[in-house]
């Protein structure tokens, strides 16, 4: 595996299907290599920036892009390339800190999520909580670099994730609106820019409501039943219990 090209950029921060084309002796995540051509196709439709191929924004973004892939295919820490694994923590909001080892092994989700009123972290494993997001957004959930404030060896960026929530969210029901979440990020990074600490700054609360808003199937259901219902069939209701 080469870590240069022509270019003098590092691997890492080249573009995600370079990274994943030029793999060798990976351990993937169900023995396969990913697939992100729907991700592409979604990025290139929807998409607020698109920026110029060797700028700080687009290698900041291909960074981030490289390391959220081997976080969630590859399952051997060590074959990261994007960090320096026995340095390497990541926090959320000023939370707990997370090694590489703990990031693997529960998922990004998990571990940026944590315990609230609509998603129990602690009760999800890294397989449930990939099937969760993936069938609430079936077309996917990109992510993109805003704006870029500083760069190497701390670089403080904004960022923007998205999905069309068509897929229901645990037993909540999709409202069909696009979900967006704007974020911002602080990466220290080394001189060949491999990601040592990483600093998540976003509104999970927010984020929830918009997956909840739409209510419950349960109660969909019964809204249902009760439209197409007898009108009388409370009153027949009350003659059977008395």
């Amino acid at each position: 595996m080469t870590s240069q090209t022509s270019n003098n950029l590092p691997l890492w921060v080249q573009d995600r299907e370079t990274v994943i084309k030029t793999a060798t002796n990976v351990q993937w995540r169900n023995h396969h290599q990913p697939d992100y051509s729907r991700s592409v196709e979604n990025l290139a439709q929807e998409s607020i920036k698109h920026h110029i191929e060797g700028s700080l924004e687009s290698i900041v973004q291909n960074l981030v892009r490289t390391f959220e892939m081997e976080v969630s295919w590859k399952t051997n820490p060590q074959q990261w390339l994007s960090i320096v694994n026995d340095q390497f923590r990541v926090t959320t909001n000023g939370g707990k800190e997370f090694t590489a080892a703990e990031l693997g092994e529960k998922g990004t989700y998990n571990l940026f999520m944590a315990d609230s009123e609509h998603y129990k972290s602690s009760e999800e494993t890294f397989e449930s909580s990939h099937d969760i997001f993936h069938s609430t957004f079936p077309q996917g959930f990109p992510w993109e670099v805003l704006e870029v404030y500083s760069g190497p060896p701390k670089v403080t960026f904004k960022w923007r994730h998205w999905g069309h929530f068509r897929g229901a969210y645990k037993n909540h029901q999709p409202t069909g609106e696009t979900v967006e979440i704007v974020g911002m990020s602080v990466a220290h990074v080394t001189d060949d820019l491999k990601i040592t600490y990483l600093e998540h700054y976003f509104d999970n609360a927010l984020f929830l409501e918009k997956l909840t808003a739409g209510g419950t199937l349960e109660n969909s259901q019964e809204n249902s039943q009760q439209k197409g219902s007898c009108p009388f069939g409370s009153w027949f209701k009350g003659l059977k219990k008395s």
